[in-house]
């Protein structure tokens, strides 16, 4: 099978289509040694397995000259879509529906048996008349210069746009990074930092630490400091060194995925209680995307602010960390802001707007 990806970096002058076939591996430790374009789910599955794009076209082309300008770009026909699922179209009640979730991953912290759980969701938007996937990747990039944009399809997974702010592991050289991201807050010129959105930073910050020390005796840390992401802000510490040997990225990447920023800790018993518990399987939603070692280069995004285009309709997905002093009301209202980001290309601002409007006042004589 044949799949594409689409891309422009942050702030990046260019845009970039690799089309080739796919491979799909059991883990992402069996991406050392490879190179493509990669797109890995949140849990490596038969159904669900971490994909490479492995290249034998790249085309470029700068932002200024537009997309058009890209040759034989395989955007996928409307009839290579899925459509989506019967239980979109269904009239259960997501905020009855999340309710229920934190009460049981909440309970579950405050018994001490986890630090940190992120409680992710899914809304499902139908659309009669869904936007050409070309034109949703445009206004992406167009509306998020400083977010990692890309639109990619293989047959297995589907149709994803992505504008996430999370490098997961890049380089430059001999030099390596990857960043500690978390906490959520709409952007302002005075952002306030709680004393949860510090606590739940530090969390991703220390095990990132930890992880890197079997792959390297030299990390230099930067932060924490406020970082833009569209109308969002969070807080961010960045990660550089260099790595004994850089044919075991995929034992690194092994070990990062997923970092706490997505789903707990401890880690290995987060994420086997997130499998057991969310209401809906998060699929490619908090994995990870981008060119691995792809004429030397290596741009791994962790895939949040992110949506599954259907033939009549769309998945998008968004989460929050949740800590001992989380409220339920405040870790709802956070995601509604993160599903902002895809919300924007799908709907116009006066829809934004109004949405945003009735949530308030339903807030108030609730």
């Amino acid at each position: 099978m044949e799949g594409f990806a689409l891309f422009r970096k942050p702030y990046g002058s260019d845009y970039t289509l690799l089309c080739g076939e796919v491979q799909s591996l059991a883990a992402c430790s069996e991406l050392s040694g490879r190179s493509g374009f990669v797109i890995a789910p949140f849990a490596p599955s038969r159904e669900e397995p971490v994909l490479l794009i492995q290249p034998d076209r790249v085309h470029r082309v700068s932002v200024s000259e537009g997309i058009c300008h890209l040759p034989a770009i395989p955007i996928c026909s409307q009839s290579e879509l899925s459509v989506l699922p019967c239980e979109s179209a269904c009239s259960c009640n997501p905020r009855s529906s999340y309710h229920n979730d934190f009460a049981t991953f909440h309970q579950h912290i405050i018994q001490g048996e986890f630090q940190k759980l992120v409680l992710a969701r899914r809304l499902d938007v139908v659309s009669e008349g869904a936007a050409a996937p070309a034109d949703l990747f445009v206004r992406a990039c167009e509306r998020y210069p400083r977010l990692f944009v890309s639109l990619t399809y293989t047959s297995q997974s589907g149709l994803w746009l992505t504008a996430t702010p999370e490098v997961l592991l890049e380089n430059s050289g001999d030099e390596w990074k990857t960043i500690a991201l978390a906490g959520t807050v709409p952007f302002s010129e005075d952002v306030r930092w709680s004393d949860k959105n510090i606590q739940e930073q530090r969390y991703v910050a220390t095990y990132i630490t930890e992880q890197l020390k079997p792959f390297t005796d030299h990390v230099s840390e930067q932060g924490p400091y406020t970082a833009r992401a569209g109308h969002l802000a969070h807080l961010r510490s960045d990660f550089c060194f260099t790595l004994y040997n850089s044919t075991r990225v995929g034992d690194l990447l092994q070990s990062l995925h997923p970092t706490p920023a997505v789903c707990g800790l401890p880690k290995h018993e987060a994420f086997r209680f997130i499998m057991a518990n969310e209401s809906h399987g998060r699929s490619y939603y908090s994995g990870f995307m981008g060119p691995l070692d792809v004429e030397q280069n290596t741009s791994l995004y962790v895939t949040l602010r992110c949506m599954h285009i259907f033939r009549n309709g769309y998945h998008l997905y968004a989460g929050g960390g949740l800590l001992t002093d989380s409220v339920e009301e405040l870790e709802w209202q956070e995601t509604e802001t993160k599903l902002d980001t895809m919300r924007r290309i799908i709907c116009n601002e006066n829809e934004i707007r109004k949405r945003n409007t009735k949530t308030k006042y339903e807030n108030e004589i609730r």
